[in-house]
């Protein structure tokens, strides 16, 4: 490790910089010197968006101003951090950032550090400070891009591609947890939740018991179906029999894709149901086919999916989305269990390394006990699910729900004996959906889906660790916020 002395407001600093790497933020603040910053996340890469940073450094005996945050230290560098020019840059920095965002009470603090209590500048009404965290945080350390700058100038933005409901956002919460202004909580094109969010959904859309370790339910139990489908066939039997009595008009489904592995459908009819019975493990959004079927006048909807789609058509409903362009309609979820899912591409890849076999042709895929099962004329091929680490999407390393705790009925295979699924009614819309199949029922091993659901949630926990570590003045702040109202306290944690 290369060693750097700098000097910083008259106070020499010796720094630990592998080839210059450090920022003068970074040293400043191992000093124990404060600069300002909104845009800057030790986790993610400098960005220098806000300017709040803004230092003055001496070079070659010239004077230049600098952001703090992505500018590297180099040996014999003096910096001054609070020079009254220095002060005037931040308070012109404030002043616009309060013109745009007036309300915010972030940009409030720190323009009162600064004397600033009105704005010389025409205000606008917004709340978004163009910080650059959330699409940032995203793209970065989830991997999924969801949401993105856009434009130039007075019409920069963050958004979704053409401003549309986003069918990548996984409803993880990482944005929402940056986000200084609390802007991102107010869109309504993405999903973030905290765990907050989730309890109050459960209060709302759910009813039962509250297990601590599997969310909200009325009961739960092994099933095991007339069709022969994943494990017992549930989710097939639910759907097929729901649009038999007339309880459900359309579902939602995954059907087997040779391009990217699955994508979802809208089914109306029995058969197409039964063609897409079977899990797929890859990622898909229900989005356009759920707005497909309620365009067409479809009222009692099902839809069929992973623990992430189950939280972003929840965030939805929440918001009254559906309500608001669809009155009288009749959203019913079905969450599968899942634990993580794959890039396809990459998947039928790495099968064909391993058996040479091609993933398009399976006639079945299965993941049980920790092994992934592929099924190809009439031959098993097994592996360890270990051994296809490279090949799990990007985000799921971010979900902490393994059971889809906001479904109305939960269903997987993990604790049910072999060939039966594991059932958890959460609703009782769920549970009326449910009387009219017909099932053989066992007990389940609780304890087998907990041990699962832990390691899940800590592998979360894990990730998301080195966002909070990132914010412990805000989050502090936040914190004693709560402890006066607890019911602001909405994207603390996940």
């Amino acid at each position: 490790m290369t060693k750097l002395t700098i000097k910083i407001d008259g106070h020499e600093i010796e720094t630990d910089a592998e080839g210059g790497s450090a920022s003068i933020l970074e040293a400043a603040k191992l000093a124990g010197i404060h600069i300002p910053t909104l845009c800057h996340h030790p986790s993610l890469e400098p960005y220098g968006s806000c300017r709040l940073c803004t230092v003055q450094i001496v070079k070659n005996g010239r004077k230049k101003f600098v952001t703090a945050c992505n500018y590297p230290v180099e040996e014999g560098l003096v910096v001054n951090t609070s020079s009254p020019e220095i002060a005037d840059i931040r308070k012109m920095i404030l002043e616009l950032l309060i013109a745009r965002c007036p309300q915010e009470k972030r940009l409030q603090e720190l323009a009162g550090e600064y004397g600033i209590f009105k704005s010389r500048f025409m205000q606008e009404d917004k709340n978004c400070i163009l910080c650059g965290l959330c699409h940032r945080v995203c793209e970065e350390l989830v991997g999924v891009s969801a949401i993105n700058a856009q434009n130039r100038g007075v019409s920069r933005d963050v958004d979704t591609p053409y401003g549309e409901l986003s069918e990548d956002c996984i409803a993880c919460g990482a944005c929402a947890l940056v986000c200084p202004t609390r802007s991102i909580l107010e869109r309504k094109n993405i999903y973030p939740l905290s765990s907050a969010d989730i309890k109050e959904m459960e209060e709302e859309f759910l009813s039962g018991m509250i297990d601590c370790d599997l969310g909200v339910k009325r009961e739960m139990f092994a099933g095991k179906s007339r069709i022969e489908g994943q494990d017992g066939g549930m989710a097939t039997s639910i759907l097929q029999r729901g649009m038999e009595m007339g309880l459900l008009d359309a579902a939602v489904v995954a059907q087997k894709n040779k391009r990217c592995g699955a994508n979802a459908v809208l089914v109306d009819e029995t058969e197409s149901i039964l063609q897409a019975k079977g899990t797929k493990y890859v990622r898909v959004s229900v989005i356009a086919p759920l707005l497909d079927a309620l365009q067409k006048g479809k009222k009692r909807i099902a839809v069929v999916g992973t623990p992430c789609q189950i939280r972003v058509v929840r965030k939805l409903q929440r918001q009254g989305y559906f309500n608001e362009r669809f009155q009288g309609a009749e959203i019913i979820l079905i969450g599968l269990f899942c634990f993580e899912s794959f890039d396809y591409e990459s998947l039928k890849s790495r099968i064909r390394e391993l058996y040479d076999i091609d993933l398009d042709k399976a006639e079945k895929t299965q993941i049980a006990r920790g092994k992934f099962i592929v099924a190809v004329d009439g031959k098993q091929y097994t592996c360890p699910v270990r051994e296809l680490k490279n090949q799990v999407r990007a985000g799921c390393q971010f979900c902490d729900d393994l059971v889809s705790r906001l479904a109305d009925i939960s269903i997987g295979s993990i604790g049910s004996p072999d060939g039966y699924s594991t059932v958890i009614v959460r609703s009782g819309r769920g549970e009326r959906l449910l009387e009219a199949v017909q099932f053989s029922r066992r007990e389940i091993n609780r304890d087998d889906i907990v041990k699962l659901a832990a390691i899940k949630k800590k592998n979360a926990d894990k990730n998301f660790a080195g966002i909070v570590a990132g914010l412990p003045e805000r989050l502090e702040a936040e914190k004693k916020e709560c402890d006066q109202s607890p019911a602001v306290c909405s994207n603390l944690g996940t």
